[in-house]
């Protein structure tokens, strides 16, 4: 009977491809690989051509789905070859990892317990090896372990040299214990031993190259149970998904992670000439992207890495080595195509695939079939998708996008649509996250499909909302997400809501939610019949509490409130109802009449009553000059133009009468009035656009600001202004006059 213990990298091309030469060599008989035991019957689909790497193990509470964790393989994952081995020759495998249904029980008391180690205890358990790093010469532990490990050929030596670096950091270093990695060791001696018992004789052990002193000498079983006595539990469940290259960057798991999968997924593809391809990756991907990139770089960038890696007495060109060829070949010392780089072949997005066969929840399921009968497709890099509305299959296509939003799973962003009219034109950005995962098992408690799960999602909603905000939001991601189920439920909370709500500024941000919602309705058929009763008296209370809910307010609070105006005044105009409007306005004209209104919401009233052709411009000009008469305040006159100019300088750059009267207040102002006024007055004029303030300027610069006759800045030439007269006659058709001298 033997032990055999493969100390490796968990995600490490070198340990991988040694591993399997070793694993070839031994034949044994059984494999125990560091990983959690609750996914051990999923090991089996290892051997299956449909689950390609990168893929995670997602182990999870079926009744917390928030407590999860991940456990992800690259195909150069040492533990993923040697799970293909198993399958392939029929080997007995499991993991013998301390399992989840232990750690997920944790409470957060225990965790900050084991947490309480000086700030150094913390830095050597999460990279034991560093200090063996700076001893080598090198910065970090990623790039020593590179060039030691991962860039060098098969060997069977390996694991033997590098158990002695491991014996020598844990007894020469001398940390305290960790009472977690204690607890995992005890419980991966104890898996050894349930193998021997089992009569097995050649045992291979893959395990982090951390663990193999601790299993190398084996203390006694009974103290091995003493640490595992008493460990809570909690019931787990796993399934296989979907993993990217991008997320193997994280610790996740076995708190493991790579910085460049994709650097190492050329030296997994092509251990001996991962330099050169991965140059002509490069050169092909900046071709791609119009910038300078010939053979004659790929060759002098490989010429300049191999003359590095000499330099700094290196046995072959590491990643290190490779970037500071390319960047001095290919950037010319620029960092922008270094990110592009990065991006694309350090980490090199991909995602996993998972077969139907492997078993999961309902609602992942059915989020499957939709991507595959809908032709959606699931990327880990951005792509972009532009719907059609009045297409049955593009509806559908954002219906499914906007019920997964309902549930908090933004596989879609939405984006502007430039140079396309209408409301039934949308742009979406996709990009689908590996964390998804977890998230649609945490809404397989709304549901089992995506329907069901986002009307009770949206019915939960309802039922916790507070606000008519809050509601209206809601009722447009319903119509949105084409959820009829939610709509009568939603439509009681919100009359229980609206009846009982006496804020003003909460009835104004309600409607342009709510008029949205109708807008929708027609572009994608669904029944808004029921929004309009509740529409028309939303706005018939909110025209009847704006008034009185303007008087009396702090500066703060009208400011507040003049957003929730401006939104609710556009929102009326976009309904386009007589009824609306005749309401609407007169509700801002008492306020914007009464002395009491706050001077900044006075104004706005007056802008939007101008701005409609309620009021005439002379009775704007009139109410001006009455708010911005000495005989009122100066900060009530500037709070009042504030209002009034809020978002747009127009009026005054067209009407001379107005900037006449807003010219003789200023003018007219004490200096030390002036200087106090001057910041609110520079906020009010520094909200204009560029071009209105460049306008304005040459306005002010002519002194009074009226326009100035042509007359009166240039001498009228009668005789070159006579010979536009005939060709004046031909175009109106009149008959010749006699011209006068």
């Amino acid at each position: 009977m033997s032990i055999h213990l493969f100390g490796i990298r968990h995600h490490g091309p070198g340990c991988a491809r040694s591993l399997v030469r070793a694993l070839e060599a031994l034949q044994p008989d059984c494999i125990l690989i560091e990983g959690p035991p609750e996914a051990d019957e999923l090991i089996r689909y290892a051997g299956d051509a449909g689950l390609c790497p990168p893929v995670a193990l997602l182990v999870y509470a079926p009744a917390e789905p928030q407590r999860a964790v991940m456990y992800p393989f690259a195909e150069f994952s040492p533990e993923w070859q040697a799970m293909r081995f198993a399958q392939a020759q029929g080997i007995p495998v499991r993991f013998c990892d301390l399992p989840q249904t232990h750690r997920l029980a944790e409470t957060a008391s225990e965790k900050d317990a084991e947490a309480e180690t000086p700030a150094r205890d913390d830095a050597m358990h999460a990279d034991p090896l560093r200090w063996l790093a700076g001893a080598a010469g090198f910065g970090d532990t990623e790039t020593w372990w590179d060039h030691l490990v991962e860039q060098r050929g098969d060997s069977l030596d390996l694991f033997a040299a590098i158990a002695e670096m491991m014996d020598v950091v844990r007894s020469e270093i001398a940390l305290p214990p960790n009472a977690l990695e204690s607890r995992r060791e005890a419980y991966m001696r104890s898996m050894i031993r349930q193998a021997e018992k089992q009569g097995h004789q050649r045992i291979a052990v893959v395990c982090g190259a951390y663990h193999v002193p601790a299993l190398k000498q084996m203390p006694s079983a009974k103290s091995d149970a003493e640490l595992l006595k008493g460990l809570p539990k909690i019931k787990l469940a796993a399934t296989w998904t979907p993993w990217s290259y991008g997320r193997l960057t994280f610790r996740s798991g076995y708190g493991a992670g790579v910085e460049a999968p994709g650097w190492y997924h050329h030296l997994w593809q092509r251990p001996e000439q991962a330099g050169l391809y991965w140059l002509t990756d490069v050169a092909t991907l900046l071709r791609k992207h119009d910038l300078d990139a010939s053979p004659a770089h790929t060759i002098e960038a490989l010429r300049l890495a191999d003359t590095l890696a000499a330099m700094r007495e290196r046995s072959r060109a590491g990643l290190g080595e490779l970037q500071d060829a390319v960047r001095s070949v290919y950037c010319y010392d620029s960092e922008l195509p270094l990110r592009l780089i990065a991006s694309a072949l350090l980490i090199n997005e991909r995602l996993g695939q998972v077969p139907a066969s492997v078993p999961t929840l309902p609602l992942v399921q059915d989020v499957q079939a939709l991507q595959k009968r809908l032709r959606l497709p699931v990327r880990a890099d951005a792509s972009e998708l532009a719907l059609d509305l009045r297409e049955t299959t593009h509806l559908e296509k954002s219906v499914l996008l906007h019920r997964l939003a309902l549930l908090d799973i933004s596989w879609g962003r939405r984006l502007r649509v430039h140079g396309k009219s209408g409301t039934f034109h949308e742009q979406w950005q996709l990009a689908w996250e590996p964390e998804f995962a977890v998230k649609l098992i945490e809404a397989s408690l709304w549901g089992s499909t995506v329907a069901d799960a986002a009307t009770a999602c949206a019915l939960s909603r309802a039922a916790s909302a507070e606000t008519l905000p809050q509601l209206t939001a809601l009722v447009e991601e319903i119509l949105l997400a084409d959820l009829q189920g939610a709509i009568d439920g939603v439509m009681r909370r919100m009359q229980e809501v609206s009846a009982t709500t006496p804020d003003l500024g909460y009835m104004l941000a309600a409607l342009p939610p709510l008029v949205n919602v109708m807008r929708y309705g027609s572009v994608r058929g669904a029944d808004t019949r029921a929004l309009s009763s509740i529409l028309d008296g939303l706005v018939m209370r909110a025209c009847i509490a704006l008034p009185a809910g303007m008087r009396a307010l702090a500066d703060e609070a009208a400011a507040e409130l003049m957003q929730a105006l401006v939104g609710a005044d556009q929102a009326i105009r976009l309904a386009q109802r007589a009824d609306y409007q005749a309401s609407w306005f007169t509700a801002l004209e008492q306020a914007a009449l009464h002395d009491a209104t706050h001077a900044l919401l006075a104004g706005r009233c007056t802008r939007a009553l101008n701005e409609q052709g309620h009021w005439s411009m002379e009775r704007t000009a009139s109410q001006l000059a009455l708010r911005c008469s000495h005989a009122l305040s100066p900060l009530s006159s500037a709070h009042w133009l504030e209002g009034f100019l809020h978002g747009s300088g127009t009026l005054l750059i067209h009407n001379d009468e107005l900037w006449r009267l807003i010219d003789t207040w200023l003018a007219g102002l004490p200096a030390d009035t002036f200087i106090e006024l001057l910041p609110l007055l520079r906020r009010t004029f520094g909200n204009f656009a560029a071009p209105e303030k460049r306008q304005l300027s040459e306005r002010a610069s002519q002194g009074s600001g009226t326009h100035v006759p042509l007359s009166a800045s240039m001498p009228l030439d009668e005789t070159r202004a006579r010979r536009i007269l005939p060709t004046l006659r031909l175009l109106l058709d009149s008959t010749p006059a006699q011209e006068h001298a």
